[in-house]
């Protein structure tokens, strides 16, 4: 693929341009500030966006506010944002629409390069790849508000893993149920979130983001 990176931090930024070269992508830019990405998205037109959330000048939401503006303005450039911080009201925005081609990892929770790598495959493919723990603090946002509030615990759970972009049969083996279990609990989760009617996979994750900003 043809990627653009935005990372402040020199150290992290090289051995990324290092690391996706070796894999056999081609690195466009590699940048530290997100006037500079914005910049270079403009220049190389790439397949997918790897970004951090803080940058200079003010170091709190440049990155992120960047790719927002990149996915409005090139819908078919892929973003994989990677933080240490969820920042919940732009994370909101970010996942709360179209989310294929979309995800959200956290640098202190990616334990391996190989799933770093497969997060990247899989958003780079037009899937979706979004931390746990992401998922969970912006669901806790909205846990006291409708129609979240009216899942189960087990339709909560299913829906932790449906938004993170695994298959049925990838939650049922992580739940230890079986698959028509799962498929009881997702049709259930359709239902409550009025969602039955919309098409597609990109409503497994809709299921939660869509309503993330009521």
């Amino acid at each position: 693929m043809r990627v653009i990176l935005a990372e402040d931090s020199t150290l992290l930024r090289e051995g990324l341009v290092r690391l996706l070269a070796e894999e056999g992508h081609e690195v466009l830019a590699a940048v530290g500030d997100a006037s500079a990405l914005l910049a270079a998205v403009e220049r190389h037109d790439p397949d997918i966006v790897v970004a951090d959330v803080r940058m200079p000048p003010t170091h709190t939401d440049e990155g992120l506010r960047a790719v927002l503006e990149i996915r409005r303005d090139r819908p078919a450039v892929k973003v994989l944002v990677l933080s240490q911080y969820v920042e919940k009201k732009y994370a909101t925005e970010l996942m709360s629409g179209d989310v294929d081609g979309v995800g959200y990892l956290l640098k202190d929770r990616v334990a391996q390069v190989s799933d770093f790598l497969d997060a990247l495959e899989r958003v780079g493919a037009g899937g979706a790849a979004f931390d746990p723990e992401v998922v969970r603090q912006l669901l806790a946002r909205t846990s006291q508000t409708d129609p979240l509030a009216r899942l189960t615990p087990r339709e909560r759970e299913v829906l932790e893993h449906m938004a993170q972009g695994y298959t049925n049969a990838s939650i049922a083996q992580a739940l230890h149920v079986s698959q028509s279990a799962v498929e009881k609990h997702v049709n259930a989760v359709f239902d409550k979130l009025r969602l039955s009617h919309v098409s597609g996979y990109s409503r497994r994750v809709l299921a939660v983001m869509r309503f993330l900003e009521s």
